[in-house]
């Protein structure tokens, strides 16, 4: 017999605000040293979509905070899961920013946000652990490594695993790279199973570059000539990131499978965080090719182009809308092996090999 570790449930908050890229012709962009970009906003934009295939994002209304979204996103993975919340031995809350109010610049994690959604569960039981992770946009695929080794432990058998964030509210709209960011809630939940072949998590792989890699996202003055200096917005080089990536992801997932002997013909889905769609798709192709085997057709689900980059949102979101058939011709069936992976802030990358 086999101890495994499972989603029993699954769920997602997908914001209402929708924000085309249409809605940034108005907006006045800067670079680094402060100058107009010489290039026109259309002209901007269009090459903008072409490298992201982002062609619109999901802010939350004015009224909602992070914690807030990721209560319901945990609302609905509890309901698919059919549990009695009261039965979690740990919250496990991936966050960066904490909450940040519509019209503030202070971010508030006291108490934590895993706190606050064990609050508003209305969970009683004071052996459920709760609390965050922040380990930049791998925070809930972190989260989940972490809720499956107290399960592979004896320590838990059963765990809500939430990712959630209000990008929105970091955002410096005279930087270009604010189209690339949205708003997000998703959840899972994880239990301990027993059976007689390994299912679940399979195993896992995880990094962390900082020597050099460490700075290449951070929170930087506005490009907005004369702005309030005092002021943090989130900031990257994208180039830098595209080519860590590039550099790292493939070689983490070919850790993942390698260690638990996965074969790679065995990988129906790569689900990759989301976070641009030519990155992801250099990606995939370096990691079949690190088994001289060719990119199969249809193998990495997206949702990039409606729902932007929510950051630790965008893995269990993603899960959530093909688990749930809301992605065309994207489908996962009993016995189907899958990869998830991410990298970000940290630099981080982490990835999980999962059997349904």
């Amino acid at each position: 017999m086999f101890l495994n570790s499972v989603i029993t449930g699954i769920g997602s908050y997908i914001p209402t605000v929708v924000k085309k890229n249409a809605d940034f012709l108005n907006e006045r962009f800067y670079c680094e040293k402060n100058e107009p970009f010489g290039a026109t906003n259309e002209v901007i934009i269009e090459k903008f979509k072409a490298i992201t295939g982002i062609q619109e994002r999901r802010y939350v209304t004015d009224d909602l905070n992070s914690c807030d979204i990721a209560t319901i996103a945990a609302e609905r993975a509890i309901a698919d899961a059919k549990i009695d919340p009261e039965t979690l031995d740990y919250i496990i809350f991936a966050q960066n920013f904490g909450d940040i109010k519509k019209g503030t610049i202070q971010t508030d994690i006291i108490p934590s946000l895993a706190a606050r959604v064990k609050h508003h569960l209305k969970i009683a039981n004071p052996n459920c652990v709760a609390y965050d992770i922040i380990f930049g946009c791998p925070g809930w695929i972190q989260a989940m490594i972490q809720a499956h080794l107290f399960i592979k432990a004896g320590e838990a058998k059963r765990c809500l695993v939430i990712g959630s964030e209000t990008l929105s509210r970091i955002l410096d709209m005279h930087d270009r790279d604010s189209m690339i960011y949205s708003d997000g809630a998703g959840a899972a939940i994880l239990e301990a199973q027993e059976g007689e072949e390994k299912t679940g998590i399979l195993g896992f792989s995880a990094m962390s570059h900082t020597l050099e890699e460490a700075g290449y996202l951070f929170l930087g003055k506005t490009n907005f000539p004369n702005g309030d200096p005092n002021i943090r917005y989130i900031k990257m080089f994208g180039r830098k990131i595209y080519e860590y990536a590039l550099n790292h992801v493939p070689d983490a997932m070919k850790a993942a499978l390698d260690k638990n002997g996965v074969d790679i013909h065995s990988v129906k889905k790569v689900f990759m965080h989301q976070a641009n769609e030519k990155m992801d798709e250099a990606i995939i192709k370096r990691f079949f090719k690190l088994y001289k085997t060719p990119t199969p057709e249809n193998i990495m689900p997206m949702s990039i182009h409606k729902l932007g980059n929510s950051s630790v949102a965008t893995v269990p979101t993603l899960l959530d809308l093909v688990l749930k058939n809301k992605i065309e011709n994207q489908h996962i069936n009993k016995g189907d092996i899958v990869v998830l992976a991410s990298v970000g802030a940290g630099m981080n990358i982490n990835a999980i090999v999962y059997k349904f």
